[in-house]
């Protein structure tokens, strides 16, 4: 299947702009007020109807609350709502798709980019690595320097080895502008992104650009409208690219003195992207390119590997995936599954990623009707999941060999990843491993808690349907949480 952007986004992508609002810095739970409780230990037979009296409060009475509990390695339940019934989940389709990996590929499973000696010249073959950069680049063009080769008649960019969109066809448009949606190719570096840093002058003075990769900035024409304001003015930047054309329009203000604004966006045809980077490392090692081309369709011309550099084991790759809640790395781990599936001519590198992580799960006795999944980052809306099949999935996953590197992974309350800031100084700091979720209107948590006076126990908590902000849903769940730390036997 020739790799593509769906003709629907395609659509789109020739024929719209793209309005982009990024923060100052880069995104981060902002903190929250710690929950309380007037329990300082709870009884199991207590959980109920305290739970309840949380989702039952008058915010949520137009959401949708699921909810499970169980005690790890049983199925004794302390708390169900609505356990069997399929909610959005966001970003907790990462437990299904890293506990996949970790289970099919194994925590020191790495991906390697390989350049091949080919007929006429050398040929750069990509596996999907999420993390290679320009520092790997340069690795492997000093590879090349070193079999003495200074003249490359013909670099082939071979980007074949995922089949299939580039994009996935129902992630929504505005996801695509910023980096949550960015594109899923073979040729990977620097995530498939570029990024530049806004930065307030004198007040009346436009803002001032500074590109963390020179070259991209030769690549675009800028029209900055932006402004310097003075102290105290609110702060604003909308970032609109034109994809008919390489144009840059940056609108918008920072006042004086205050803190520069990252602005991260996605590349455009990631495979060009690639090669360009490649052939600036080339050229910083004195190798002359004299042609190049991309290929897109099945290669199996595997002939004497001239360099190589392979990616942090998996181990590494899942524990991004999971503490910062990387879209992009765990789409990449998606298809990296479908190694252990033969592509049939009308199947996708993805499709092929989710028809293993159904196995997979299955294996680890997760119910098969208790999930739908149209992605693995849980971006797409047409993800369906219960909180039973969470469960279960971190259920088989604590009686796992991989258990201690996937549970490792998860952010832990008060101390790490998108819970860093979450549950500080309350019982549950230190002892909730717990991965986030968040889409518009959708709010969830599954993972583990160990309490000092109980058994551990395992939860999913997801929140469909909800028009209150996120953090007071995440208070909610929180004090949920401070009783399950507070569990003790009675």
């Amino acid at each position: 299947m020739p790799k593509k952007i769906s003709t629907s986004l395609l659509i789109l992508f020739l024929g719209l702009q793209a309005g982009v609002n990024h923060q100052i810095a880069k995104a981060q739970t902002p903190t929250l007020v710690a929950p309380t409780t007037n329990l300082k230990t709870i009884c199991p037979a207590q959980l109920e109807t305290a739970v309840d009296a949380i989702i039952n409060r008058s915010e949520f009475s137009r959401a949708r609350w699921g909810v499970l509990v169980q005690n790890l390695g049983s199925t004794e339940t302390l708390y169900s709502r609505d356990a069997q019934k399929y909610f959005i989940p966001a970003s907790n389709t990462k437990l299904l798709t890293t506990a996949a990996a970790l289970t099919q590929l194994g925590a020191n499973y790495r991906i390697r980019t390989s350049v091949y000696r080919d007929r006429d010249g050398l040929r750069v073959v990509g596996r999907g690595d999420p993390s290679l950069t320009d520092a790997q680049l340069t690795t492997l063009a000093k590879q090349v320097k070193q079999k003495g080769i200074n003249e490359i008649k013909r670099l082939i960019f071979d980007d074949s080895y995922f089949q299939g969109d580039i994009v996935n066809p129902s992630w929504q448009w505005e996801d695509l502008q910023s980096g949550d949606g960015t594109p899923i190719n073979s040729l990977i570096v620097n995530q498939n992104s570029f990024s530049f840093i806004v930065s307030p002058q004198t007040s009346g003075k436009p803002l001032k650009l500074i590109w963390l990769n020179s070259n991209q900035e030769k690549q675009w024409q800028i029209i900055n409208q932006s402004v310097t304001v003075e102290k105290n003015q609110p702060s604003f930047i909308e970032v609109t690219r034109d994809l008919q054309e390489s144009t840059l329009r940056i609108q918008g203000q920072l006042p004086e003195g205050a803190q520069s604004q990252f602005v991260n966006l996605p590349v455009f045809m990631p495979a060009k992207y690639f090669s360009q980077r490649f052939r600036s490392a080339l050229t910083a090692e004195k190798i002359t390119v004299r042609q190049t081309s991309i290929l897109d369709s099945n290669s199996k011309n595997e002939t004497e590997e001239l360099a190589v550099v392979q990616s942090p084991p998996l181990s590494e790759l899942v524990m991004t995936a999971n503490q910062n809640s990387n879209n992009f790395y765990t789409e990449a781990l998606l298809r990296a599954l479908a190694i252990k599936k033969p592509l049939t001519k009308n199947l996708s590198t993805a499709d092929a990623g989710i028809e293993v992580l159904k196995t997979t799960l299955n294996q680890l006795g997760v119910e098969p009707t208790s999930y739908i999944l149209a992605d693995g980052s849980g971006l797409s809306r047409k993800n369906l999941i219960t909180p039973q099949a969470l469960v279960q999935t971190l259920q088989g996953m604590a009686n796992s060999p991989q258990a201690e590197v996937f549970r490792a992974s998860l952010p832990v309350a008060g101390v790490s990843g998108t819970l860093k800031n979450r549950l500080i100084d309350t019982p549950a700091a230190g002892i909730v491993q717990a991965k986030t979720g968040t889409l518009g209107g959708v709010v969830t948590l599954s993972g583990y808690v160990s309490a000092p006076n109980y058994n551990p126990v395992v939860f999913s908590m997801m929140v469909n349907q909800t028009e209150q902000p996120a953090r007071v849903v995440r208070q909610a769940m929180d004090e949920i949480l401070v009783m399950l730390a507070q569990l003790q036997r009675c």
